[in-house]
């Protein structure tokens, strides 16, 4: 299988980018392909133009983002909890890649207000956040504003069914053995969702 890895966090050498080399790691055990985009270190641009909102992209360094999208057959997305949404960049990302035509569309008869038809061929997602709020205040007090984006607003709306999830954190003050811990919990999940070269 081929599986599109992407990390979205600023600084390298962050928990985020530990957590993508263990996912990668993984992966590549279960001898997958895998195509990782650092989207901070290769400086992608979240900015949608607005030549950009219907047609075809004219911009030649989305060509290869787009294609990417369309032949994975997963995805694996690491990035911190930022105001309960990703980075910008990551934004950015969904907003000018996960695009209609390429990751969605609508039947013939609907003008574009109805529901929509998935395109991906990619047949399951895996999240890994990372958080310093607790689970529990982030769900008594936030309702988990990732969880619905993810799974419900993005991966499902493009046809995406399979999405696993997982927060690590607080990550402020957690100890060696804890980030260890949380390393290897993400392999294993990575693991499990995508355990060999075909879908389960």
């Amino acid at each position: 299988m081929h599986i599109l890895l992407i990390v979205a966090h600023p600084k390298q050498g962050s928990f985020n980018h530990a957590l993508c080399e263990r996912a990668q790691a993984a992966l590549r055990a279960s001898k997958h392909s895998v195509s990782l985009r650092d989207l901070y270190l290769e400086g992608f641009d979240p900015v949608m133009p607005a030549e950009e909102l219907t047609g075809t992209p004219k911009d030649p360094k989305l060509s290869p983002y787009l294609a990417e999208v369309q032949s994975a057959e997963g995805f694996v997305i690491v990035h911190p909890n930022w105001w309960g949404q990703p980075p910008a960049i990551l934004k950015g990302w969904v907003d000018r890649v996960l695009r209609h035509g390429i990751a969605y569309d609508f039947p013939p008869e609907n003008d574009g207000s109805g529901v929509p038809r998935g395109l991906l061929k990619a047949w399951a997602a895996v999240i890994l956040n990372t958080s310093n709020t607790p689970p529990d205040r982030e769900e008594a007090v936030f309702g988990d504003p990732l969880e619905r984006l993810w799974r419900t607003c993005i991966f499902q709306f493009c046809g995406v069914e399979t999405v696993h999830r997982r927060v690590f954190g607080p990550v402020a003050g957690s100890s060696e053995v804890q980030r260890e811990e949380w390393l290897s919990e993400a392999e294993t999940l990575v693991s499990a969702c995508f355990p060999g070269e075909r879908r389960p």
